[in-house]
């Protein structure tokens, strides 16, 4: 299915999504996200499944079947919530947090596809993270909104998290936890964090406060020291979640979030993929996104 372009943002505009991540594949973009299906007057949170998009320009967005559900883990009750999706090798990982139907709370589930759009398949048979390898407090139940980073050693990182925020090192494999699981201490955090490098930084953005903008936090190392450094998105309208994620296609830099924009019922339950442009100031630190309507135009 050929989604037509829109003027602007938001970016798709025949479904409601959101939590969107995307990677370069095949000289394409592809763009994930997860599927806001409340109903219109219904207040809460409904998603089954993820969604993914192609692109050549960040105009034209083709759409693909749905890679992924969260009925596909058969340890899983339901509920299709933040993930993100990267490539080691010609390999794909899918990375999303879920509801475990047997431990209590929310997991983190791997999936892997030998294409971009997939389809995806349980790669363990079994949580990549539950709330029983925490130290237990009413937060750890929500092991949500997983980002993870292969940086330019090799090393694979996972950080995720809910009012609190922990990391972790993966296995070559992708799908094992190596090693112990730590705590970053970040000011008000809330959830949707994302880990990006450049340049010999690493960048921590993740929801600040409630309603939720972004903040982002630089270190050297990915074991800290973290550095706070600001704002570096406002709360997005009529939504209270704020999930940022950032992409480098064609020598260029994007942020990717979403809002509530999206007619005739969007809002925090029903709410719309968006993309701006990212700049970078002479220093390493981010400059504030400007969100538009008019969005980034057609990407050469």
């Amino acid at each position: 299915m050929q989604q037509q372009p829109a003027s602007g943002n938001p970016v798709i505009r025949h479904k409601y999504t959101a939590d969107a991540n995307a990677l370069v594949a095949n000289g394409k973009v592809y763009m994930y996200t997860g599927h806001d299906e409340a109903p219109p007057g219904t207040e809460e949170y409904i998603m089954h499944e993820w969604l993914c998009f192609s692109s050549v320009d960040l105009v034209y967005w083709e759409e693909h079947r749905s890679p992924l559900r969260a009925r596909d883990f058969s340890w899983v009750k339901g509920g299709a919530w933040a993930s993100q999706v990267v490539q080691r090798d010609d390999v794909f990982y899918w990375y999303a947090a879920v509801d475990h139907k047997d431990i209590p709370g929310r997991a983190i589930a791997v999936a892997v596809a030998d294409r971009p759009e997939g389809p995806f398949k349980d790669a363990r048979g079994s949580a990549l993270i539950s709330s029983d390898m925490l130290p237990y407090t009413a937060d750890d139940i929500f092991s949500i909104d997983p980002t993870v980073l292969i940086d330019n050693t090799g090393q694979a990182y996972l950080f995720w998290g809910k009012n609190q925020c922990f990391y972790t090192r993966l296995k070559n494999n992708m799908i094992e936890v190596e090693g112990e699981i730590h705590q970053v201490y970040l000011p008000s955090f809330s959830e949707g964090a994302w880990l990006h490098q450049r340049n010999g930084w690493y960048y921590l953005l993740y929801g600040y406060q409630f309603p939720e903008k972004v903040a982002y936090a630089m270190s050297r190392r990915v074991d800290g020291p973290w550095v706070f450094k600001g704002i570096l998105n406002e709360v997005a309208g009529n939504c209270a979640t704020n999930r940022g994620s950032i992409l480098e296609y064609n020598g260029q830099s994007y942020f990717i979030y979403h809002n509530g924009a999206l007619p005739p019922d969007g809002g925090s339950h029903r709410r719309s993929v968006c993309v701006d442009h990212l700049y970078y100031n002479a220093d390493g630190t981010l400059k504030r996104v400007v969100m538009t309507t008019e969005g980034v135009g057609q990407v050469s």
